[in-house]
């Protein structure tokens, strides 16, 4: 009796096992897409910075209550909303459905807790608070914001695409001090973070939402349904181009975000790639100066720094001698917004060192060391600081160029301390075109000393003029404020615009979808079986 059941069980747990193996081998195969974007992922908190990779990180595992589609329209996403009769009041009302990866339902109060800590931090949510009477929990899926006066700034403040966007976090993670990282990686997004195969700067691995139920609309810009046909997502490190370039070609890598432009010949041309430019993605360059230390704490010498400073030079470093995809713009809210103005074009296009060293000996200036913080591990940073530095020097201007890696900027520039403390005179970057076109939203337009971005200018004229156009309905109203925005951060440079340029982004031929957005977004995205 003991031999037969034996082997019973032998032929029962082998025909069992056929199955599985049959089973396993009709399987669909798992599909990821590595990607190499333009920036390592050191951190998992996207509001305490504006980082465009932790954005883009965001837009991965968070959600946003509303969300601007392809024509720039505001869209329900996680809310639909009505406005009482009078324009004052908003109420929200979450879809059904939404829940956090740890299975817990999205609630009314997540919503507002997560409000509260972002506009502790961005511009544009700064403004729209000041302008708010009260935000109220009505019920596990509503809430309200009542505001003084008639205003549409809660449904542009919160389908913000860029910058710190208003991204919705479970309330014990929203109650997180602004001073400090949060560390969960919790959201209620389209992609699952993979914690466990995390690895800061090297690689970061985000997994299918099995549970996310997307909005009915088609997608359209960031709105609309998030339909995830893909498995994973993994983000490799590859801070040399040329290698990721390698990799590209080598099948290694699906998906390059920004190729440098010396480098396209390798993969113009050639069928098993496709090359896109994403205009919503296009860039402006732009200087900050510290107003807190010598020698920038001096207007006049500030001034000279403008006319030091030329685009076209930095331009052609960028993307090449004759590019279309850059161009010379003065305007410090970008050639392409309601806002454009000529306004000192002429000090800001072309470098002017004569000029300047003229208004650096009308000014006194002694000699003293500026220090240029210069990010090396960028494609578009990268040659920033030798062109800026070189433009300055010719301007009798004594620099001292320090070279770090982007992550490294990031942390400096938040120091107010004295350069040689650990703080700095001047550093560079890029700010998304969506971004800049915002005077009340863009991160260089704030000039309310502690409040402002780092550089920290204090020009009360600039925030006030900021202030009426918030209040302001009347729509020739607001382009005359923001051009005379524009007009007092020149007079006063608080930032120096440095022209724009668009990236080129690649992708392997197996890849469909991409969504033409203000930022890369995985979801509507396809891979080809091989």
């Amino acid at each position: 009796m003991l031999a037969r059941n034996s082997g019973r069980s032998f032929l029962k747990a082998t025909f069992l096992s056929l199955c599985l193996a049959a089973a396993a081998g009709g399987a669909r195969a798992e599909t990821t897409i590595t990607a190499v974007m333009h920036a390592p992922l050191r951190a998992v908190d996207p509001v305490i910075s504006t980082a465009y990779i932790l954005r883009n990180y965001g837009y991965m595992v968070y959600d946003t209550l509303l969300a601007r589609d392809e024509a720039g329209n505001v869209q329900p996403q996680m809310a639909d909303w009505t406005v009482s009769e009078d324009g004052m009041t908003y109420t929200f009302t979450l879809r059904e459905g939404l829940l956090w990866h740890d299975g817990t339902p999205v609630t009314a109060t997540d919503a507002v807790a997560s409000l509260e800590r972002w506009s502790q931090v961005d511009g544009l949510g700064q403004v729209m608070t000041s302008l708010m009477t009260g935000m109220e929990v009505l019920d596990e899926r509503s809430f309200t914001l009542t505001f003084e006066t008639p205003t549409e700034i809660g449904l542009m403040a919160l389908s913000k695409p860029s910058g710190v966007a208003p991204f919705m976090f479970p309330e014990a993670v929203a109650r997180t001090p602004v001073s400090e990282q949060i560390t969960s990686t919790v959201g209620s997004g389209p992609f699952v973070f993979a914690a466990d195969e995390y690895q800061p700067g090297v690689r970061a691995v985000f997994e299918k939402n099995q549970d996310y139920v997307p909005r009915e609309e088609p997608a359209s810009g960031l709105a609309g349904g998030k339909i995830v046909n893909v498995d994973r997502v993994v983000w490799t490190t590859m801070p040399d181009p040329m290698t990721a370039v390698s990799a590209l070609m080598a099948g290694e890598i699906d998906f390059l975000e920004q190729i440098p432009q010396d480098l396209l010949p390798l993969v113009e041309g050639n069928p098993d790639f496709e090359m896109a430019v994403y205009p919503k993605q296009g860039s402006q360059n732009l200087a900050r100066l510290n107003f807190l230390h010598p020698p920038f704490d001096n207007l006049q010498i500030r001034k000279a720094a403008l006319l030091a400073l030329g685009q076209q030079e930095l331009l052609d470093s960028q993307v090449g001698s004759g590019s279309a995809n850059a161009r010379t713009c003065p305007a410090v809210f970008g050639c392409g917004s309601a806002y454009v103005s000529e306004y000192g074009a002429e000090d800001i296009v072309e470098p002017q060192p004569e000029r300047a060293k003229a208004l650096l000996e009308e000014a006194g200036y002694d000699g003293t060391p500026i220090l240029l913080m210069h990010a090396t591990d960028l494609v578009n940073l990268a040659p920033m600081g030798p062109v800026f530095s070189q433009q300055l020097r010719n301007a009798g201007f004594n620099v001292d160029m320090v070279s770090m890696d982007w992550a490294s900027v990031v942390g400096r520039r938040t120091s107010r301390a004295a350069p040689a403390e650990g703080g700095w005179n001047i550093f560079s970057t890029t700010n998304v075109l969506p971004d800049v076109a915002d005077p009340l939203g863009f991160i260089g337009a704030r000039a309310g000393g502690d409040t402002a971005w780092f550089g920290w200018p204090d020009v009360p004229e600039i925030e006030e003029a900021r202030a009426q156009l918030a209040a302001t309905a009347d729509a020739q109203e607001a382009v005359a404020l923001g051009r005379r925005v524009h007009e007092l951060i020149i007079d006063n440079v608080t930032m120096i615009p440095m022209g724009e340029f668009y990236n080129v982004t690649v992708r392997s031929a197996a890849l469909g979808g991409q969504m033409d957005a203000e930022a890369p977004v995985f979801w509507n995205m396809t891979k080809a079986a091989p």
